[in-house]
């Protein structure tokens, strides 16, 4: 037996959720690769993880993994997975949301978790698009590019959700593409292992809305277009401005320690016990 279909089994409920509900080369399955492989790698226990997510494309994906899992409402992934870690702080809580579920109608959720500094993971999967619900403009559409609620161009500037982690104060945050696909096994496993609140922003590609509607090509062709634009974040400190223009900065953008927020919770408990107890 291959080491991949020794984690397909070990990890997928592949005798009972599949075929999945994802089209045919979506990037999803990308990383979903991605999780196990580096939760596989750090060697949590299924009983350790908590998976959380909202709606959306990428939001379906606790669906196919055999470890403790919530399917929540839209935008609300954050505010659930607050609630399990404050409650249970020795889980690992992983919460996986789409561009849109994550920094449209969950982005306060976001901000404030990042600021907290909350332990947990945001995997947050940014296609451009809101691909499950018809293919409207998110907060990350591009300016100028097409979706079924912008046909004739989209007129708003897009979020850049890396910088919008870093701006808000998440202790790691890096960003990676489903085409580098060892990269992004690297930065999960970063993140995992990161006390406090850390993001991955993983750059995908849907192919049926947004590709389709824009005329950018095939499954393939997206991905090798991502390969195309990707710089890594220590080639790019080297590069101007102009020069960085339609880029995909990969890699690891802020790595930094932060009073983590269950242990100042923690010490504020005991100090009320101390003052009850007097």
């Amino acid at each position: 037996m291959s080491e991949i279909t020794k984690l397909i089994h070990k990890y997928l409920r592949h005798d009972k959720k599949f075929p999945n509900v994802w089209c045919p080369g979506c990037g999803i399955g990308i990383m979903l690769g991605a999780l196990i492989r580096a939760i596989d790698r750090i060697g949590y226990g299924k009983d350790e993880i908590v998976l959380v997510s909202g709606i959306g494309c990428s939001g379906r994906l606790p669906v196919y993994v055999d470890f403790n899992t919530l399917h929540t409402t839209h935008g609300r992934a954050i505010t659930f997975a607050t609630g399990i870690k404050l409650a249970k702080p020795s889980l690992k809580v992983i919460v996986i949301m789409g561009d849109g579920d994550a920094v449209a109608i969950g982005g306060n959720h976001f901000i404030h978790a990042a600021r907290r500094n909350i332990d947990m993971t945001a995997l947050i999967l940014n296609n451009n698009i809101y691909g499950m619900t018809g293919g409207q403009n998110s907060p990350t559409t591009p300016y100028g590019m097409r979706s079924t609620t912008t046909v004739y161009s989209n007129i708003e500037q897009s979020f850049n959700i890396s910088e919008l982690a870093v701006t808000a104060g998440a202790a790691f945050v890096g960003r990676g593409t489903v085409y580098h696909a060892r990269l992004l096994d690297s930065l999960m496993e970063k993140a995992f292992l990161k006390q406090g609140f850390s993001v991955v922003e993983i750059i995908s590609h849907c192919h049926t809305q947004y590709g389709r509607q824009n005329r950018l090509g095939t499954a393939v062709e997206m991905m090798e277009q991502q390969r195309d634009q990707a710089v890594t974040a220590e080639k790019a400190a080297k590069m101007k401005p102009e020069e960085l223009k339609d880029k995909i900065v990969i890699g690891v953008l802020v790595d930094k320690e932060l009073p983590v927020y269950q242990d100042e919770y923690e010490k504020i408990q005991e100090r009320a016990k101390e003052a009850v107890g007097r």
